[in-house]
């Protein structure tokens, strides 16, 4: 009996992820199911075969103000509501049969709102099948004739497999028989359950191309469920108690040799057919866990993988047993998995055990949203975050699928009803994100360094055997139980060898003839057999020369070809280096983008506040230019008025002193007379009376009277009185803040700034801020003309976000002093000019028509 060998599964052919530098991205697809009723709002849109559209309903937009907007999503592909379940197969679960016959692993999973379809995509129902049932079909297609008998591969229980010779599993299939609880695999003649017996018809029966004939299979099928967290068998056979039932046991995760997830005590059993490996999903899925709720009369409350084992192992060089060797025997799964749906307990209304699902449900989908997200952000960033597997039971059993251990498929179930129109968006941005994820491509199948078509050869030697024996006149068949027997019967017949006579002589003698004859036949056959055999050892010899020639050639070969492989392993590590810093170059090319436009927004900003600032600085030019023209004007006409009233005022100044000359020329003229006449008194003259003096002739005086014409003489007029008006602007009823430096100097002018409810400081505080309102501050600098001018800087006061006081200045008010330097005007008594004197006009304040006035101050508003 030989020894069983042990295989380690799956991929063990060189270093781990050698093979594995190209990458592909994750193929998400999307399938639209239809409505449940022709008046229900529809709220998804297909655009073309790749991309669909996504407008929120009416409702919804009048309840958010028209936020939300139609968004397209692109997937690899999009299957409308007509699109039937075998062109799904075709595009989608067909290549991963392929690969699974190639030694590639795969990974099926849906995912959508609760709802949505997706066990009906998996499953599907009597008479449309859904994508389990037609791989299983399509598997046993292709491999139906190269399948190994039962229980020639054996699993360990620590997701690896073992091989048994024909011996060990003849035993175990002796055993297996007569245990009559043991489920037999069903055979054409039994009648096939209702519920799956039609779920795909004969028309749509398909198969690989790629099956290596050369190979055995056997395929073995496993079925868990997870449920809160928890993993369980469905498969699994629980004892039966009349009197307390017990619970299942949940399962744990735990890791092989090869690093690889499993689930440790899983039920793993070899199927032969599609209809065995049917009827054993249909065993664990009626023990799955689903309920009814408000959106789903048949809600899954867990997620379910089912997984397809295939091991396969060549055959030995005669074509005719598997080759006993562990090395060659190679594994590969395909994992269907049907995710629960993500669901809002505010629309299902779950309440006590269904809540406690629910949360956990959604609690595994975003842990898986999660590990999406940290694995992108690690390809594209070239970052290396822990992706958080652990998290849930769902993204720790299929870590290796993300790691780079296989295909990675995903179809997106989609409820077009305006209802589910939040959720549908939340999963539509999950899905396009998961096409960004890249997985490590999986290695090719092992190259075998047996001759191929060794199983045609061995089946046409035999029936070459069987050939020749029937032109012989023997049994057609070479393996007929009853071919020793006819080989005997052609030998010579042995005689009567009863001896009935002590002295009979012709009976031995007989019997001796017809043995030497029988002896003779037999050397004869014995020297051709060694004839023959010596033959076919020169054979074997020179084909086992040819061997080792081609296999020494092969081993040459292969070291060329590992050489090749590590110059084309490090071409791939620096290429997928490259990648990564030219996607680090991209990214950072992004941010510089993102920064420019950023820049150039602030500098247009900036710019048209630049004109906006240079058009209005052109408008104040242009106002400052026309009021300094007007200015100018002004200026212009003050001077001539001032020139007019000099001349006026030097005129009467000119008549004032004439007329004070001509007043003293009388009196001396008077005086002389007197003197004149006293001494023509005193001679003794002449005793007439002396003649009046003349007035002096007033030629001059007419003249200079006809030039004083031109200015009117000054009358007397009253004192002008002014009307009550308001000085400042700081007369409100606010409270002010009296800024008034200790530096100022006092003026004793007429007119002062008085400010009411007024603090008065040397100094601002914040305490006398926060009491008032209005701030002024009172500012004295020295005018052009040599005068001290004072400005009156008056702001709000307003709180800052820091608890302080803050002042803006609002306004500005200057308020200059100016003295007049010309004297009053004062008359004579008895000049008849009728004029009031005006001996102390300190406080009257200046009249266009008077000549006298005091300092006072002068208000302008900038």
């Amino acid at each position: 009996m030989q020894r069983t060998g042990k295989s380690k599964t799956p991929r063990r052919h060189g270093p781990r992820k050698a093979s594995n530098t190209e990458k592909d991205p994750v193929g998400v697809y999307c399938r639209i199911r239809p409505l449940g009723a022709e008046d229900e709002e529809c709220c998804v849109d297909m655009i073309s075969s790749s991309t669909i559209q996504l407008h929120a309903p009416d409702g919804l937009k009048a309840n958010r103000n028209g936020e939300y907007k139609e968004t397209q999503y692109t997937f690899k592909k999009v299957f409308g509501i007509n699109t039937t379940q075998i062109e799904l197969f075709d595009v989608i679960a067909k290549p991963l049969i392929d690969d699974l016959i190639d030694c590639k692993n795969g990974l099926l999973f849906t995912y959508g709102v609760t709802g949505s379809g997706k066990t009906f995509t998996m499953t599907g129902a009597p008479g449309d099948g859904g994508l389990l049932p037609r791989s299983l079909d399509m598997l046993f297609n292709s491999i139906g004739a190269f399948q190994a008998k039962r229980f020639v591969f054996k699993p360990d229980e620590k997701n690896g497999m073992e091989i048994q010779n024909q011996v060990d599993a003849l035993l175990e299939r002796q055993k297996r028989d007569s245990q009559p609880s043991v489920p037999k695999t069903p055979s054409s003649r039994q009648r096939a359950d209702p519920e799956f017996a039609d779920m795909i018809s004969v028309d749509e029966a398909c198969k690989s191309e790629n099956v290596d004939e050369d190979c055995c299979y056997s395929v073995f099928v496993s079925y868990v469920e997870i449920y809160n967290n928890y993993i369980y068998d469905l498969l699994e056979d629980a004892s039966f108690d009349p009197i307390r039932s017990k619970a299942p046991q949940s399962k744990i995760l735990r890791e092989d040799q090869n690093h690889n997830m499993y689930v440790a005590g899983c039920t793993e059993v070899e199927v032969k057919s599609t209809e065995e490996a049917f009827e054993v999903f249909w065993k664990g899925q009626k023990k799955r866990r689903t309920a009814n709720t408000q959106l789903n009369r048949e809600s899954s409350r867990s997620h379910s993988v089912f997984t397809v084992k295939l091991a396969q192992a060549p055959l030995d060089a005669d074509g005719d047993h598997i080759l006993q060797d562990r090395n060659q025997v190679n594994v590969s799964q395909l994992c269907l998995v049907d995710l629960a749906g993500s669901e809002r307990t505010s629309r299902t209304r779950a309440e006590g055990s269904r809540l406690r699902e629910a949360g956990n449900i959604n609690q595994s989908l975003m842990t898986l949203r999660t590990c999406m997200e940290v694995l992108r952000e690690n390809q594209m960033y070239g970052t290396n975050k822990m992706v958080p597997y652990r998290d849930s039971k769902v993204t720790h059993l299929f870590k290796n699928y993300f790691d780079g251990e296989g295909k990675v498929r995903m179809i997106l179930c989609v409820n077009p009803k305006a209802d589910d129109y939040e959720e549908t968006m939340l999963v539509m941005r999950f899905a396009e994100m998961t096409q960004e994820v890249e997985v490590a491509r999986p290695a090719d199948g092992p190259i075998y360094v047996l001759p191929a078509g060794r199983r045609q050869r061995h089946q046409a030697s035999r029936d070459e055997m069987s050939r020749r024996h029937e032109e012989r006149g023997g049994p057609g068949n070479s393996d007929d139980p009853d071919l020793l027997n006819r080989l005997i019967e052609s030998l010579p017949a042995l005689p009567p060898s009863e001896v009935v006579d002590a002295f009979d002589d012709q009976t031995l003698p007989r019997l001796v003839e017809v043995l030497e004859k029988r002896q003779h036949i037999r050397q004869m056959i014995s020297e051709q057999f060694k004839t023959k055999a010596n033959t076919l050892m020169s054979m074997l010899q020179q084909f086992d020369n040819q061997h080792s020639a081609k296999e020494t050639f092969l081993h040459n070969q292969q070291s060329k070809l590992n050489e090749k492989d590590k110059l084309v392993v490090s071409q791939k590590t620096e290429l997928e280096r490259l990648e990564k810093k030219s996607k680090m170059l991209e990214y950072k090319i992004d941010i510089l983008q993102k920064t420019t436009d950023m820049y150039e927004q602030d500098k247009r900003s900036l710019q048209n506040e630049l004109e906006t600032r240079e058009q209005r600085l052109q408008r104040e030019l242009g106002e400052r230019r026309r009021l300094e023209q007007r200015m100018h004007g002004v200026v212009t006409d003050t001077r001539q008025k001032w020139e007019k009233e000099c001349e006026r005022r030097v005129n009467a100044k000119q008549m004032e002193m004439q007329n004070k000359l001509w007043v003293k020329d009388e009196k001396l003229k008077q005086l002389k007379a007197i003197v004149t006449e006293s001494n023509s008194t005193s001679a003794g003259s002449s005793s007439e009376c002396p003649e009046k003096p003349a007035r002096p002739s007033r030629e001059r005086d007419k003249n200079i009277t006809q030039k004083r014409s031109a200015s009117p003489s000054p009358t007397p007029t009253a004192l002008p009185v002014h009307p009550m008006h308001r000085r400042s602007h700081s007369a409100g009823g606010e409270k002010w803040v009296d800024h008034k430096p200790s530096s100022n100097l006092e003026l004793d002018t007429f007119m002062q700034p008085i400010i009411p409810n007024a603090i008065k400081v040397s100094t601002p505080s914040e305490k006398a801020l926060s009491k008032c309102q209005k701030y002024v501050l009172r500012h004295q600098e020295l005018a052009s003309d040599g005068e001290i001018e004072t400005q009156l800087i008056k702001g709000n006061v307003f709180k800052t976000r820091g608890g302080g006081q803050a002042v803006q200045f609002t306004d500005i008010e200057t308020l200059s002093q100016e003295f007049s330097t010309a004297p009053s005007r004062k008359r004579r008594s008895g000049s008849g000019e009728g004029r009031v004197q005006r001996e102390n006009i300190e406080n009257v304040p200046p009249v266009s028509s008077t000549s006298s006035s005091h300092g006072y101050q002068k208000r302008r508003k900038p």
